[in-house]
């Protein structure tokens, strides 16, 4: 049973999922709209539910052709790694000493356990945060509630002011929350270089007897 498709059917029978759709829909008709349709729910196929470990929460998708690929950071490894990706490869290597990653697709990420949302999983080409505000935020707050409340020692990791928000969104008594700024070329020598999430993510998994993830 993919118990992802449940929850999410769920969320698509709620009125505020209705309207997003509609204007969603409408979107993807009229403008260039990333990520592919077919892939706005992509991190949900590759990161199983019974596996989660670790979600990794982004702001929206990359807004230039052929970077966004539904899984929140990542891109395609034929694409040139954006600032962001730079910057969290760079963490990684300073972190643990070695990355996996280099060529910026995070799939294997994904199928390790590790869930890569977006807080907005659609954007209008050029445009970021162009999708904000039409209800992707309230389906992303029920998709924390929902793990905070069924799973146990999850570690959310909140990058960013509109991530960290949603701390207030997650039962800290039974999970694990990391925040640093945001690994954009704005923000990252701010506290996200040095935040050594990688190497506390492994650690705890470890103390959990959980497979520690290879980055």
């Amino acid at each position: 049973m993919n118990k992802w498709k449940d929850i999410i059917e769920n969320e698509k029978q709620q009125d505020y999922f209705k309207s997003l759709k509609t204007f969603v829909d409408d979107e993807y008709t009229k403008k260039a709209i990333y990520p592919e349709k077919k892939n706005i729910f992509k991190a949900f196929e590759l990161c199983s539910y019974d596996n989660l470990k670790v979600v990794i929460l982004g702001q929206d998708p990359y807004h230039q052709p052929n970077q966004a690929q539904g899984l929140a950071f990542s891109t395609p490894k034929e694409i040139k790694n954006p600032p962001s990706m730079v910057n969290i490869l760079k963490e990684i290597e300073t972190d643990i000493g070695v990355c996996h990653t280099l060529d910026g697709d995070l799939t294997n990420w994904a199928k390790q356990g590790v869930l890569l949302i977006n807080d907005v999983l659609t954007v209008e080409h050029s445009k970021p945060k162009s999708h904000s505000n039409k209800g992707w935020e309230i389906f992303t707050d029920n998709i924390i509630k929902y793990i905070s409340t069924h799973k146990e020692g999850i570690i959310f990791v909140l990058w960013g002011n509109p991530a960290i928000r949603k701390s207030r969104l997650i039962d800290q008594t039974k999970h694990f929350v990391l925040t640093a700024p945001h690994p954009s070329p704005l923000s990252a020598y701010r506290g996200f270089f040095g935040c050594k999430h990688f190497s506390q993510i492994n650690q705890i998994l470890k103390n959990q007897g959980k497979k520690e993830i290879i980055w």
